[in-house]
C-alpha cells in the first residue's frame, strides 16, 4: 500500500508514519520545511502542493490529510482572534486539505484509494462550549469539506473518512491529555483499515464510535 501523511514532522503525524513504515507500507511523510526523512510541504502553498503531487506520480492508495494549527489556544473574545489567525489556520486546516486532495486526485483516483481527513470532536455542533472559536470553526469547516468530498467521490469509488484523534498527549493536546499517540494511532488506523464506500461520510472517533456532527 502506497500512503502520503501531510504534517508528519511530530504528534499524531510522526506516529501515524511509524506505524505504516513498521507495517512495511510505501509510506511518504511530509513537513512544512521537510528534512533528511520527510518531504517538503506547505498545504497553504498551491505551488508547493502541486510541485510535490508531481513528484509523486504514482497510484496512492491512501492520503492522510493531518496537517494543522491551533494559533488561538487562549485566546479571549474581548481582545483576540486577529484576523490574521483566522486566516493562517483556514489556510492550513481546510484550505490546505482542500488543496493537497485536489493536487493527489489523479493519483489517488488511479489507485481506486482513500482518503482521511484529521478533524476534530471540537468541531462537532455539540461540543460549542466556547472559546477558541477558530480552531473549532475550522475543524468544523474540515469536516464538512470532508463530507462534501465524500459524496463527489463517491461515484468514482473513493472513500473520504472524517476523524476525531481523541485529546492526545503531542504539543497540541497537552501533557493533560487523555491519551497517548500511540493509543491515538491505534485506533485510527483500525478505523482506517475498515474505511470503504459502505461508510464513506463517517465522522468517527479513533476508538471506532461515532460521533455526532
Amino acid at each position: 500500500m502506497t500512503v502520503v501523511i501531510t504534517g508528519a514532522n511530530r504528534g499524531i503525524g510522526a506516529g501515524l508514519l511509524a506505524h505504516y513504515r513498521a507495517a512495511g507500507e510505501t509510506v511518504d511523510g511530509t513537513a512544512r520545511n521537510g528534512d533528511t526523512d520527510l518531504l517538503a510541504l506547505d498545504v497553504t502553498d498551491p505551488a508547493s502542493v502541486t510541485s510535490l503531487a508531481a513528484r509523486l506520480p504514482a497510484p496512492l492508495d491512501f492520503l492522510i490529510c493531518n496537517a494543522g494549527v491551533f494559533r488561538d489556544r487562549g485566546q479571549t473574545l474581548a481582545t483576540g482572534y486577529a484576523p490574521e489567525l483566522w486566516a493562517e489556520s483556514f489556510a492550513t486546516n481546510v484550505t490546505g486539505v482542500f488543496l493537497t486532495v485536489q493536487a493527489f486526485l489523479p493519483q489517488i483516483l488511479a489507485a481506486k484509494g482513500k482518503i482521511a481527513i484529521i478533524s476534530s470532536q471540537m468541531g462537532s455542533d455539540t461540543r460549542a462550549p466556547g472559546g477558541s472559536l477558530i480552531y473549532r470553526a475550522s475543524k468544523a469547516a474540515a469536516l464538512n469539506l470532508g463530507r462534501n468530498l465524500a459524496a463527489e467521490l463517491a461515484p468514482q469509488g473513493i472513500a473520504v473518512g472524517i476523524y476525531h484523534p481523541g485529546w492526545v498527549q503531542t504539543d497540541m493536546g497537552g501533557a493533560a491529555a487523555s491519551i497517548t499517540v500511540a493509543q491515538s494511532v491505534a485506533g485510527l488506523t483500525r478505523c482506517f483499515s475498515d474505511l470503504s464506500l459502505k461508510n464513506t461520510g463517517c465522522f468517527l472517533s479513533y476508538d471506532g464510535s461515532a460521533h455526532p456532527y
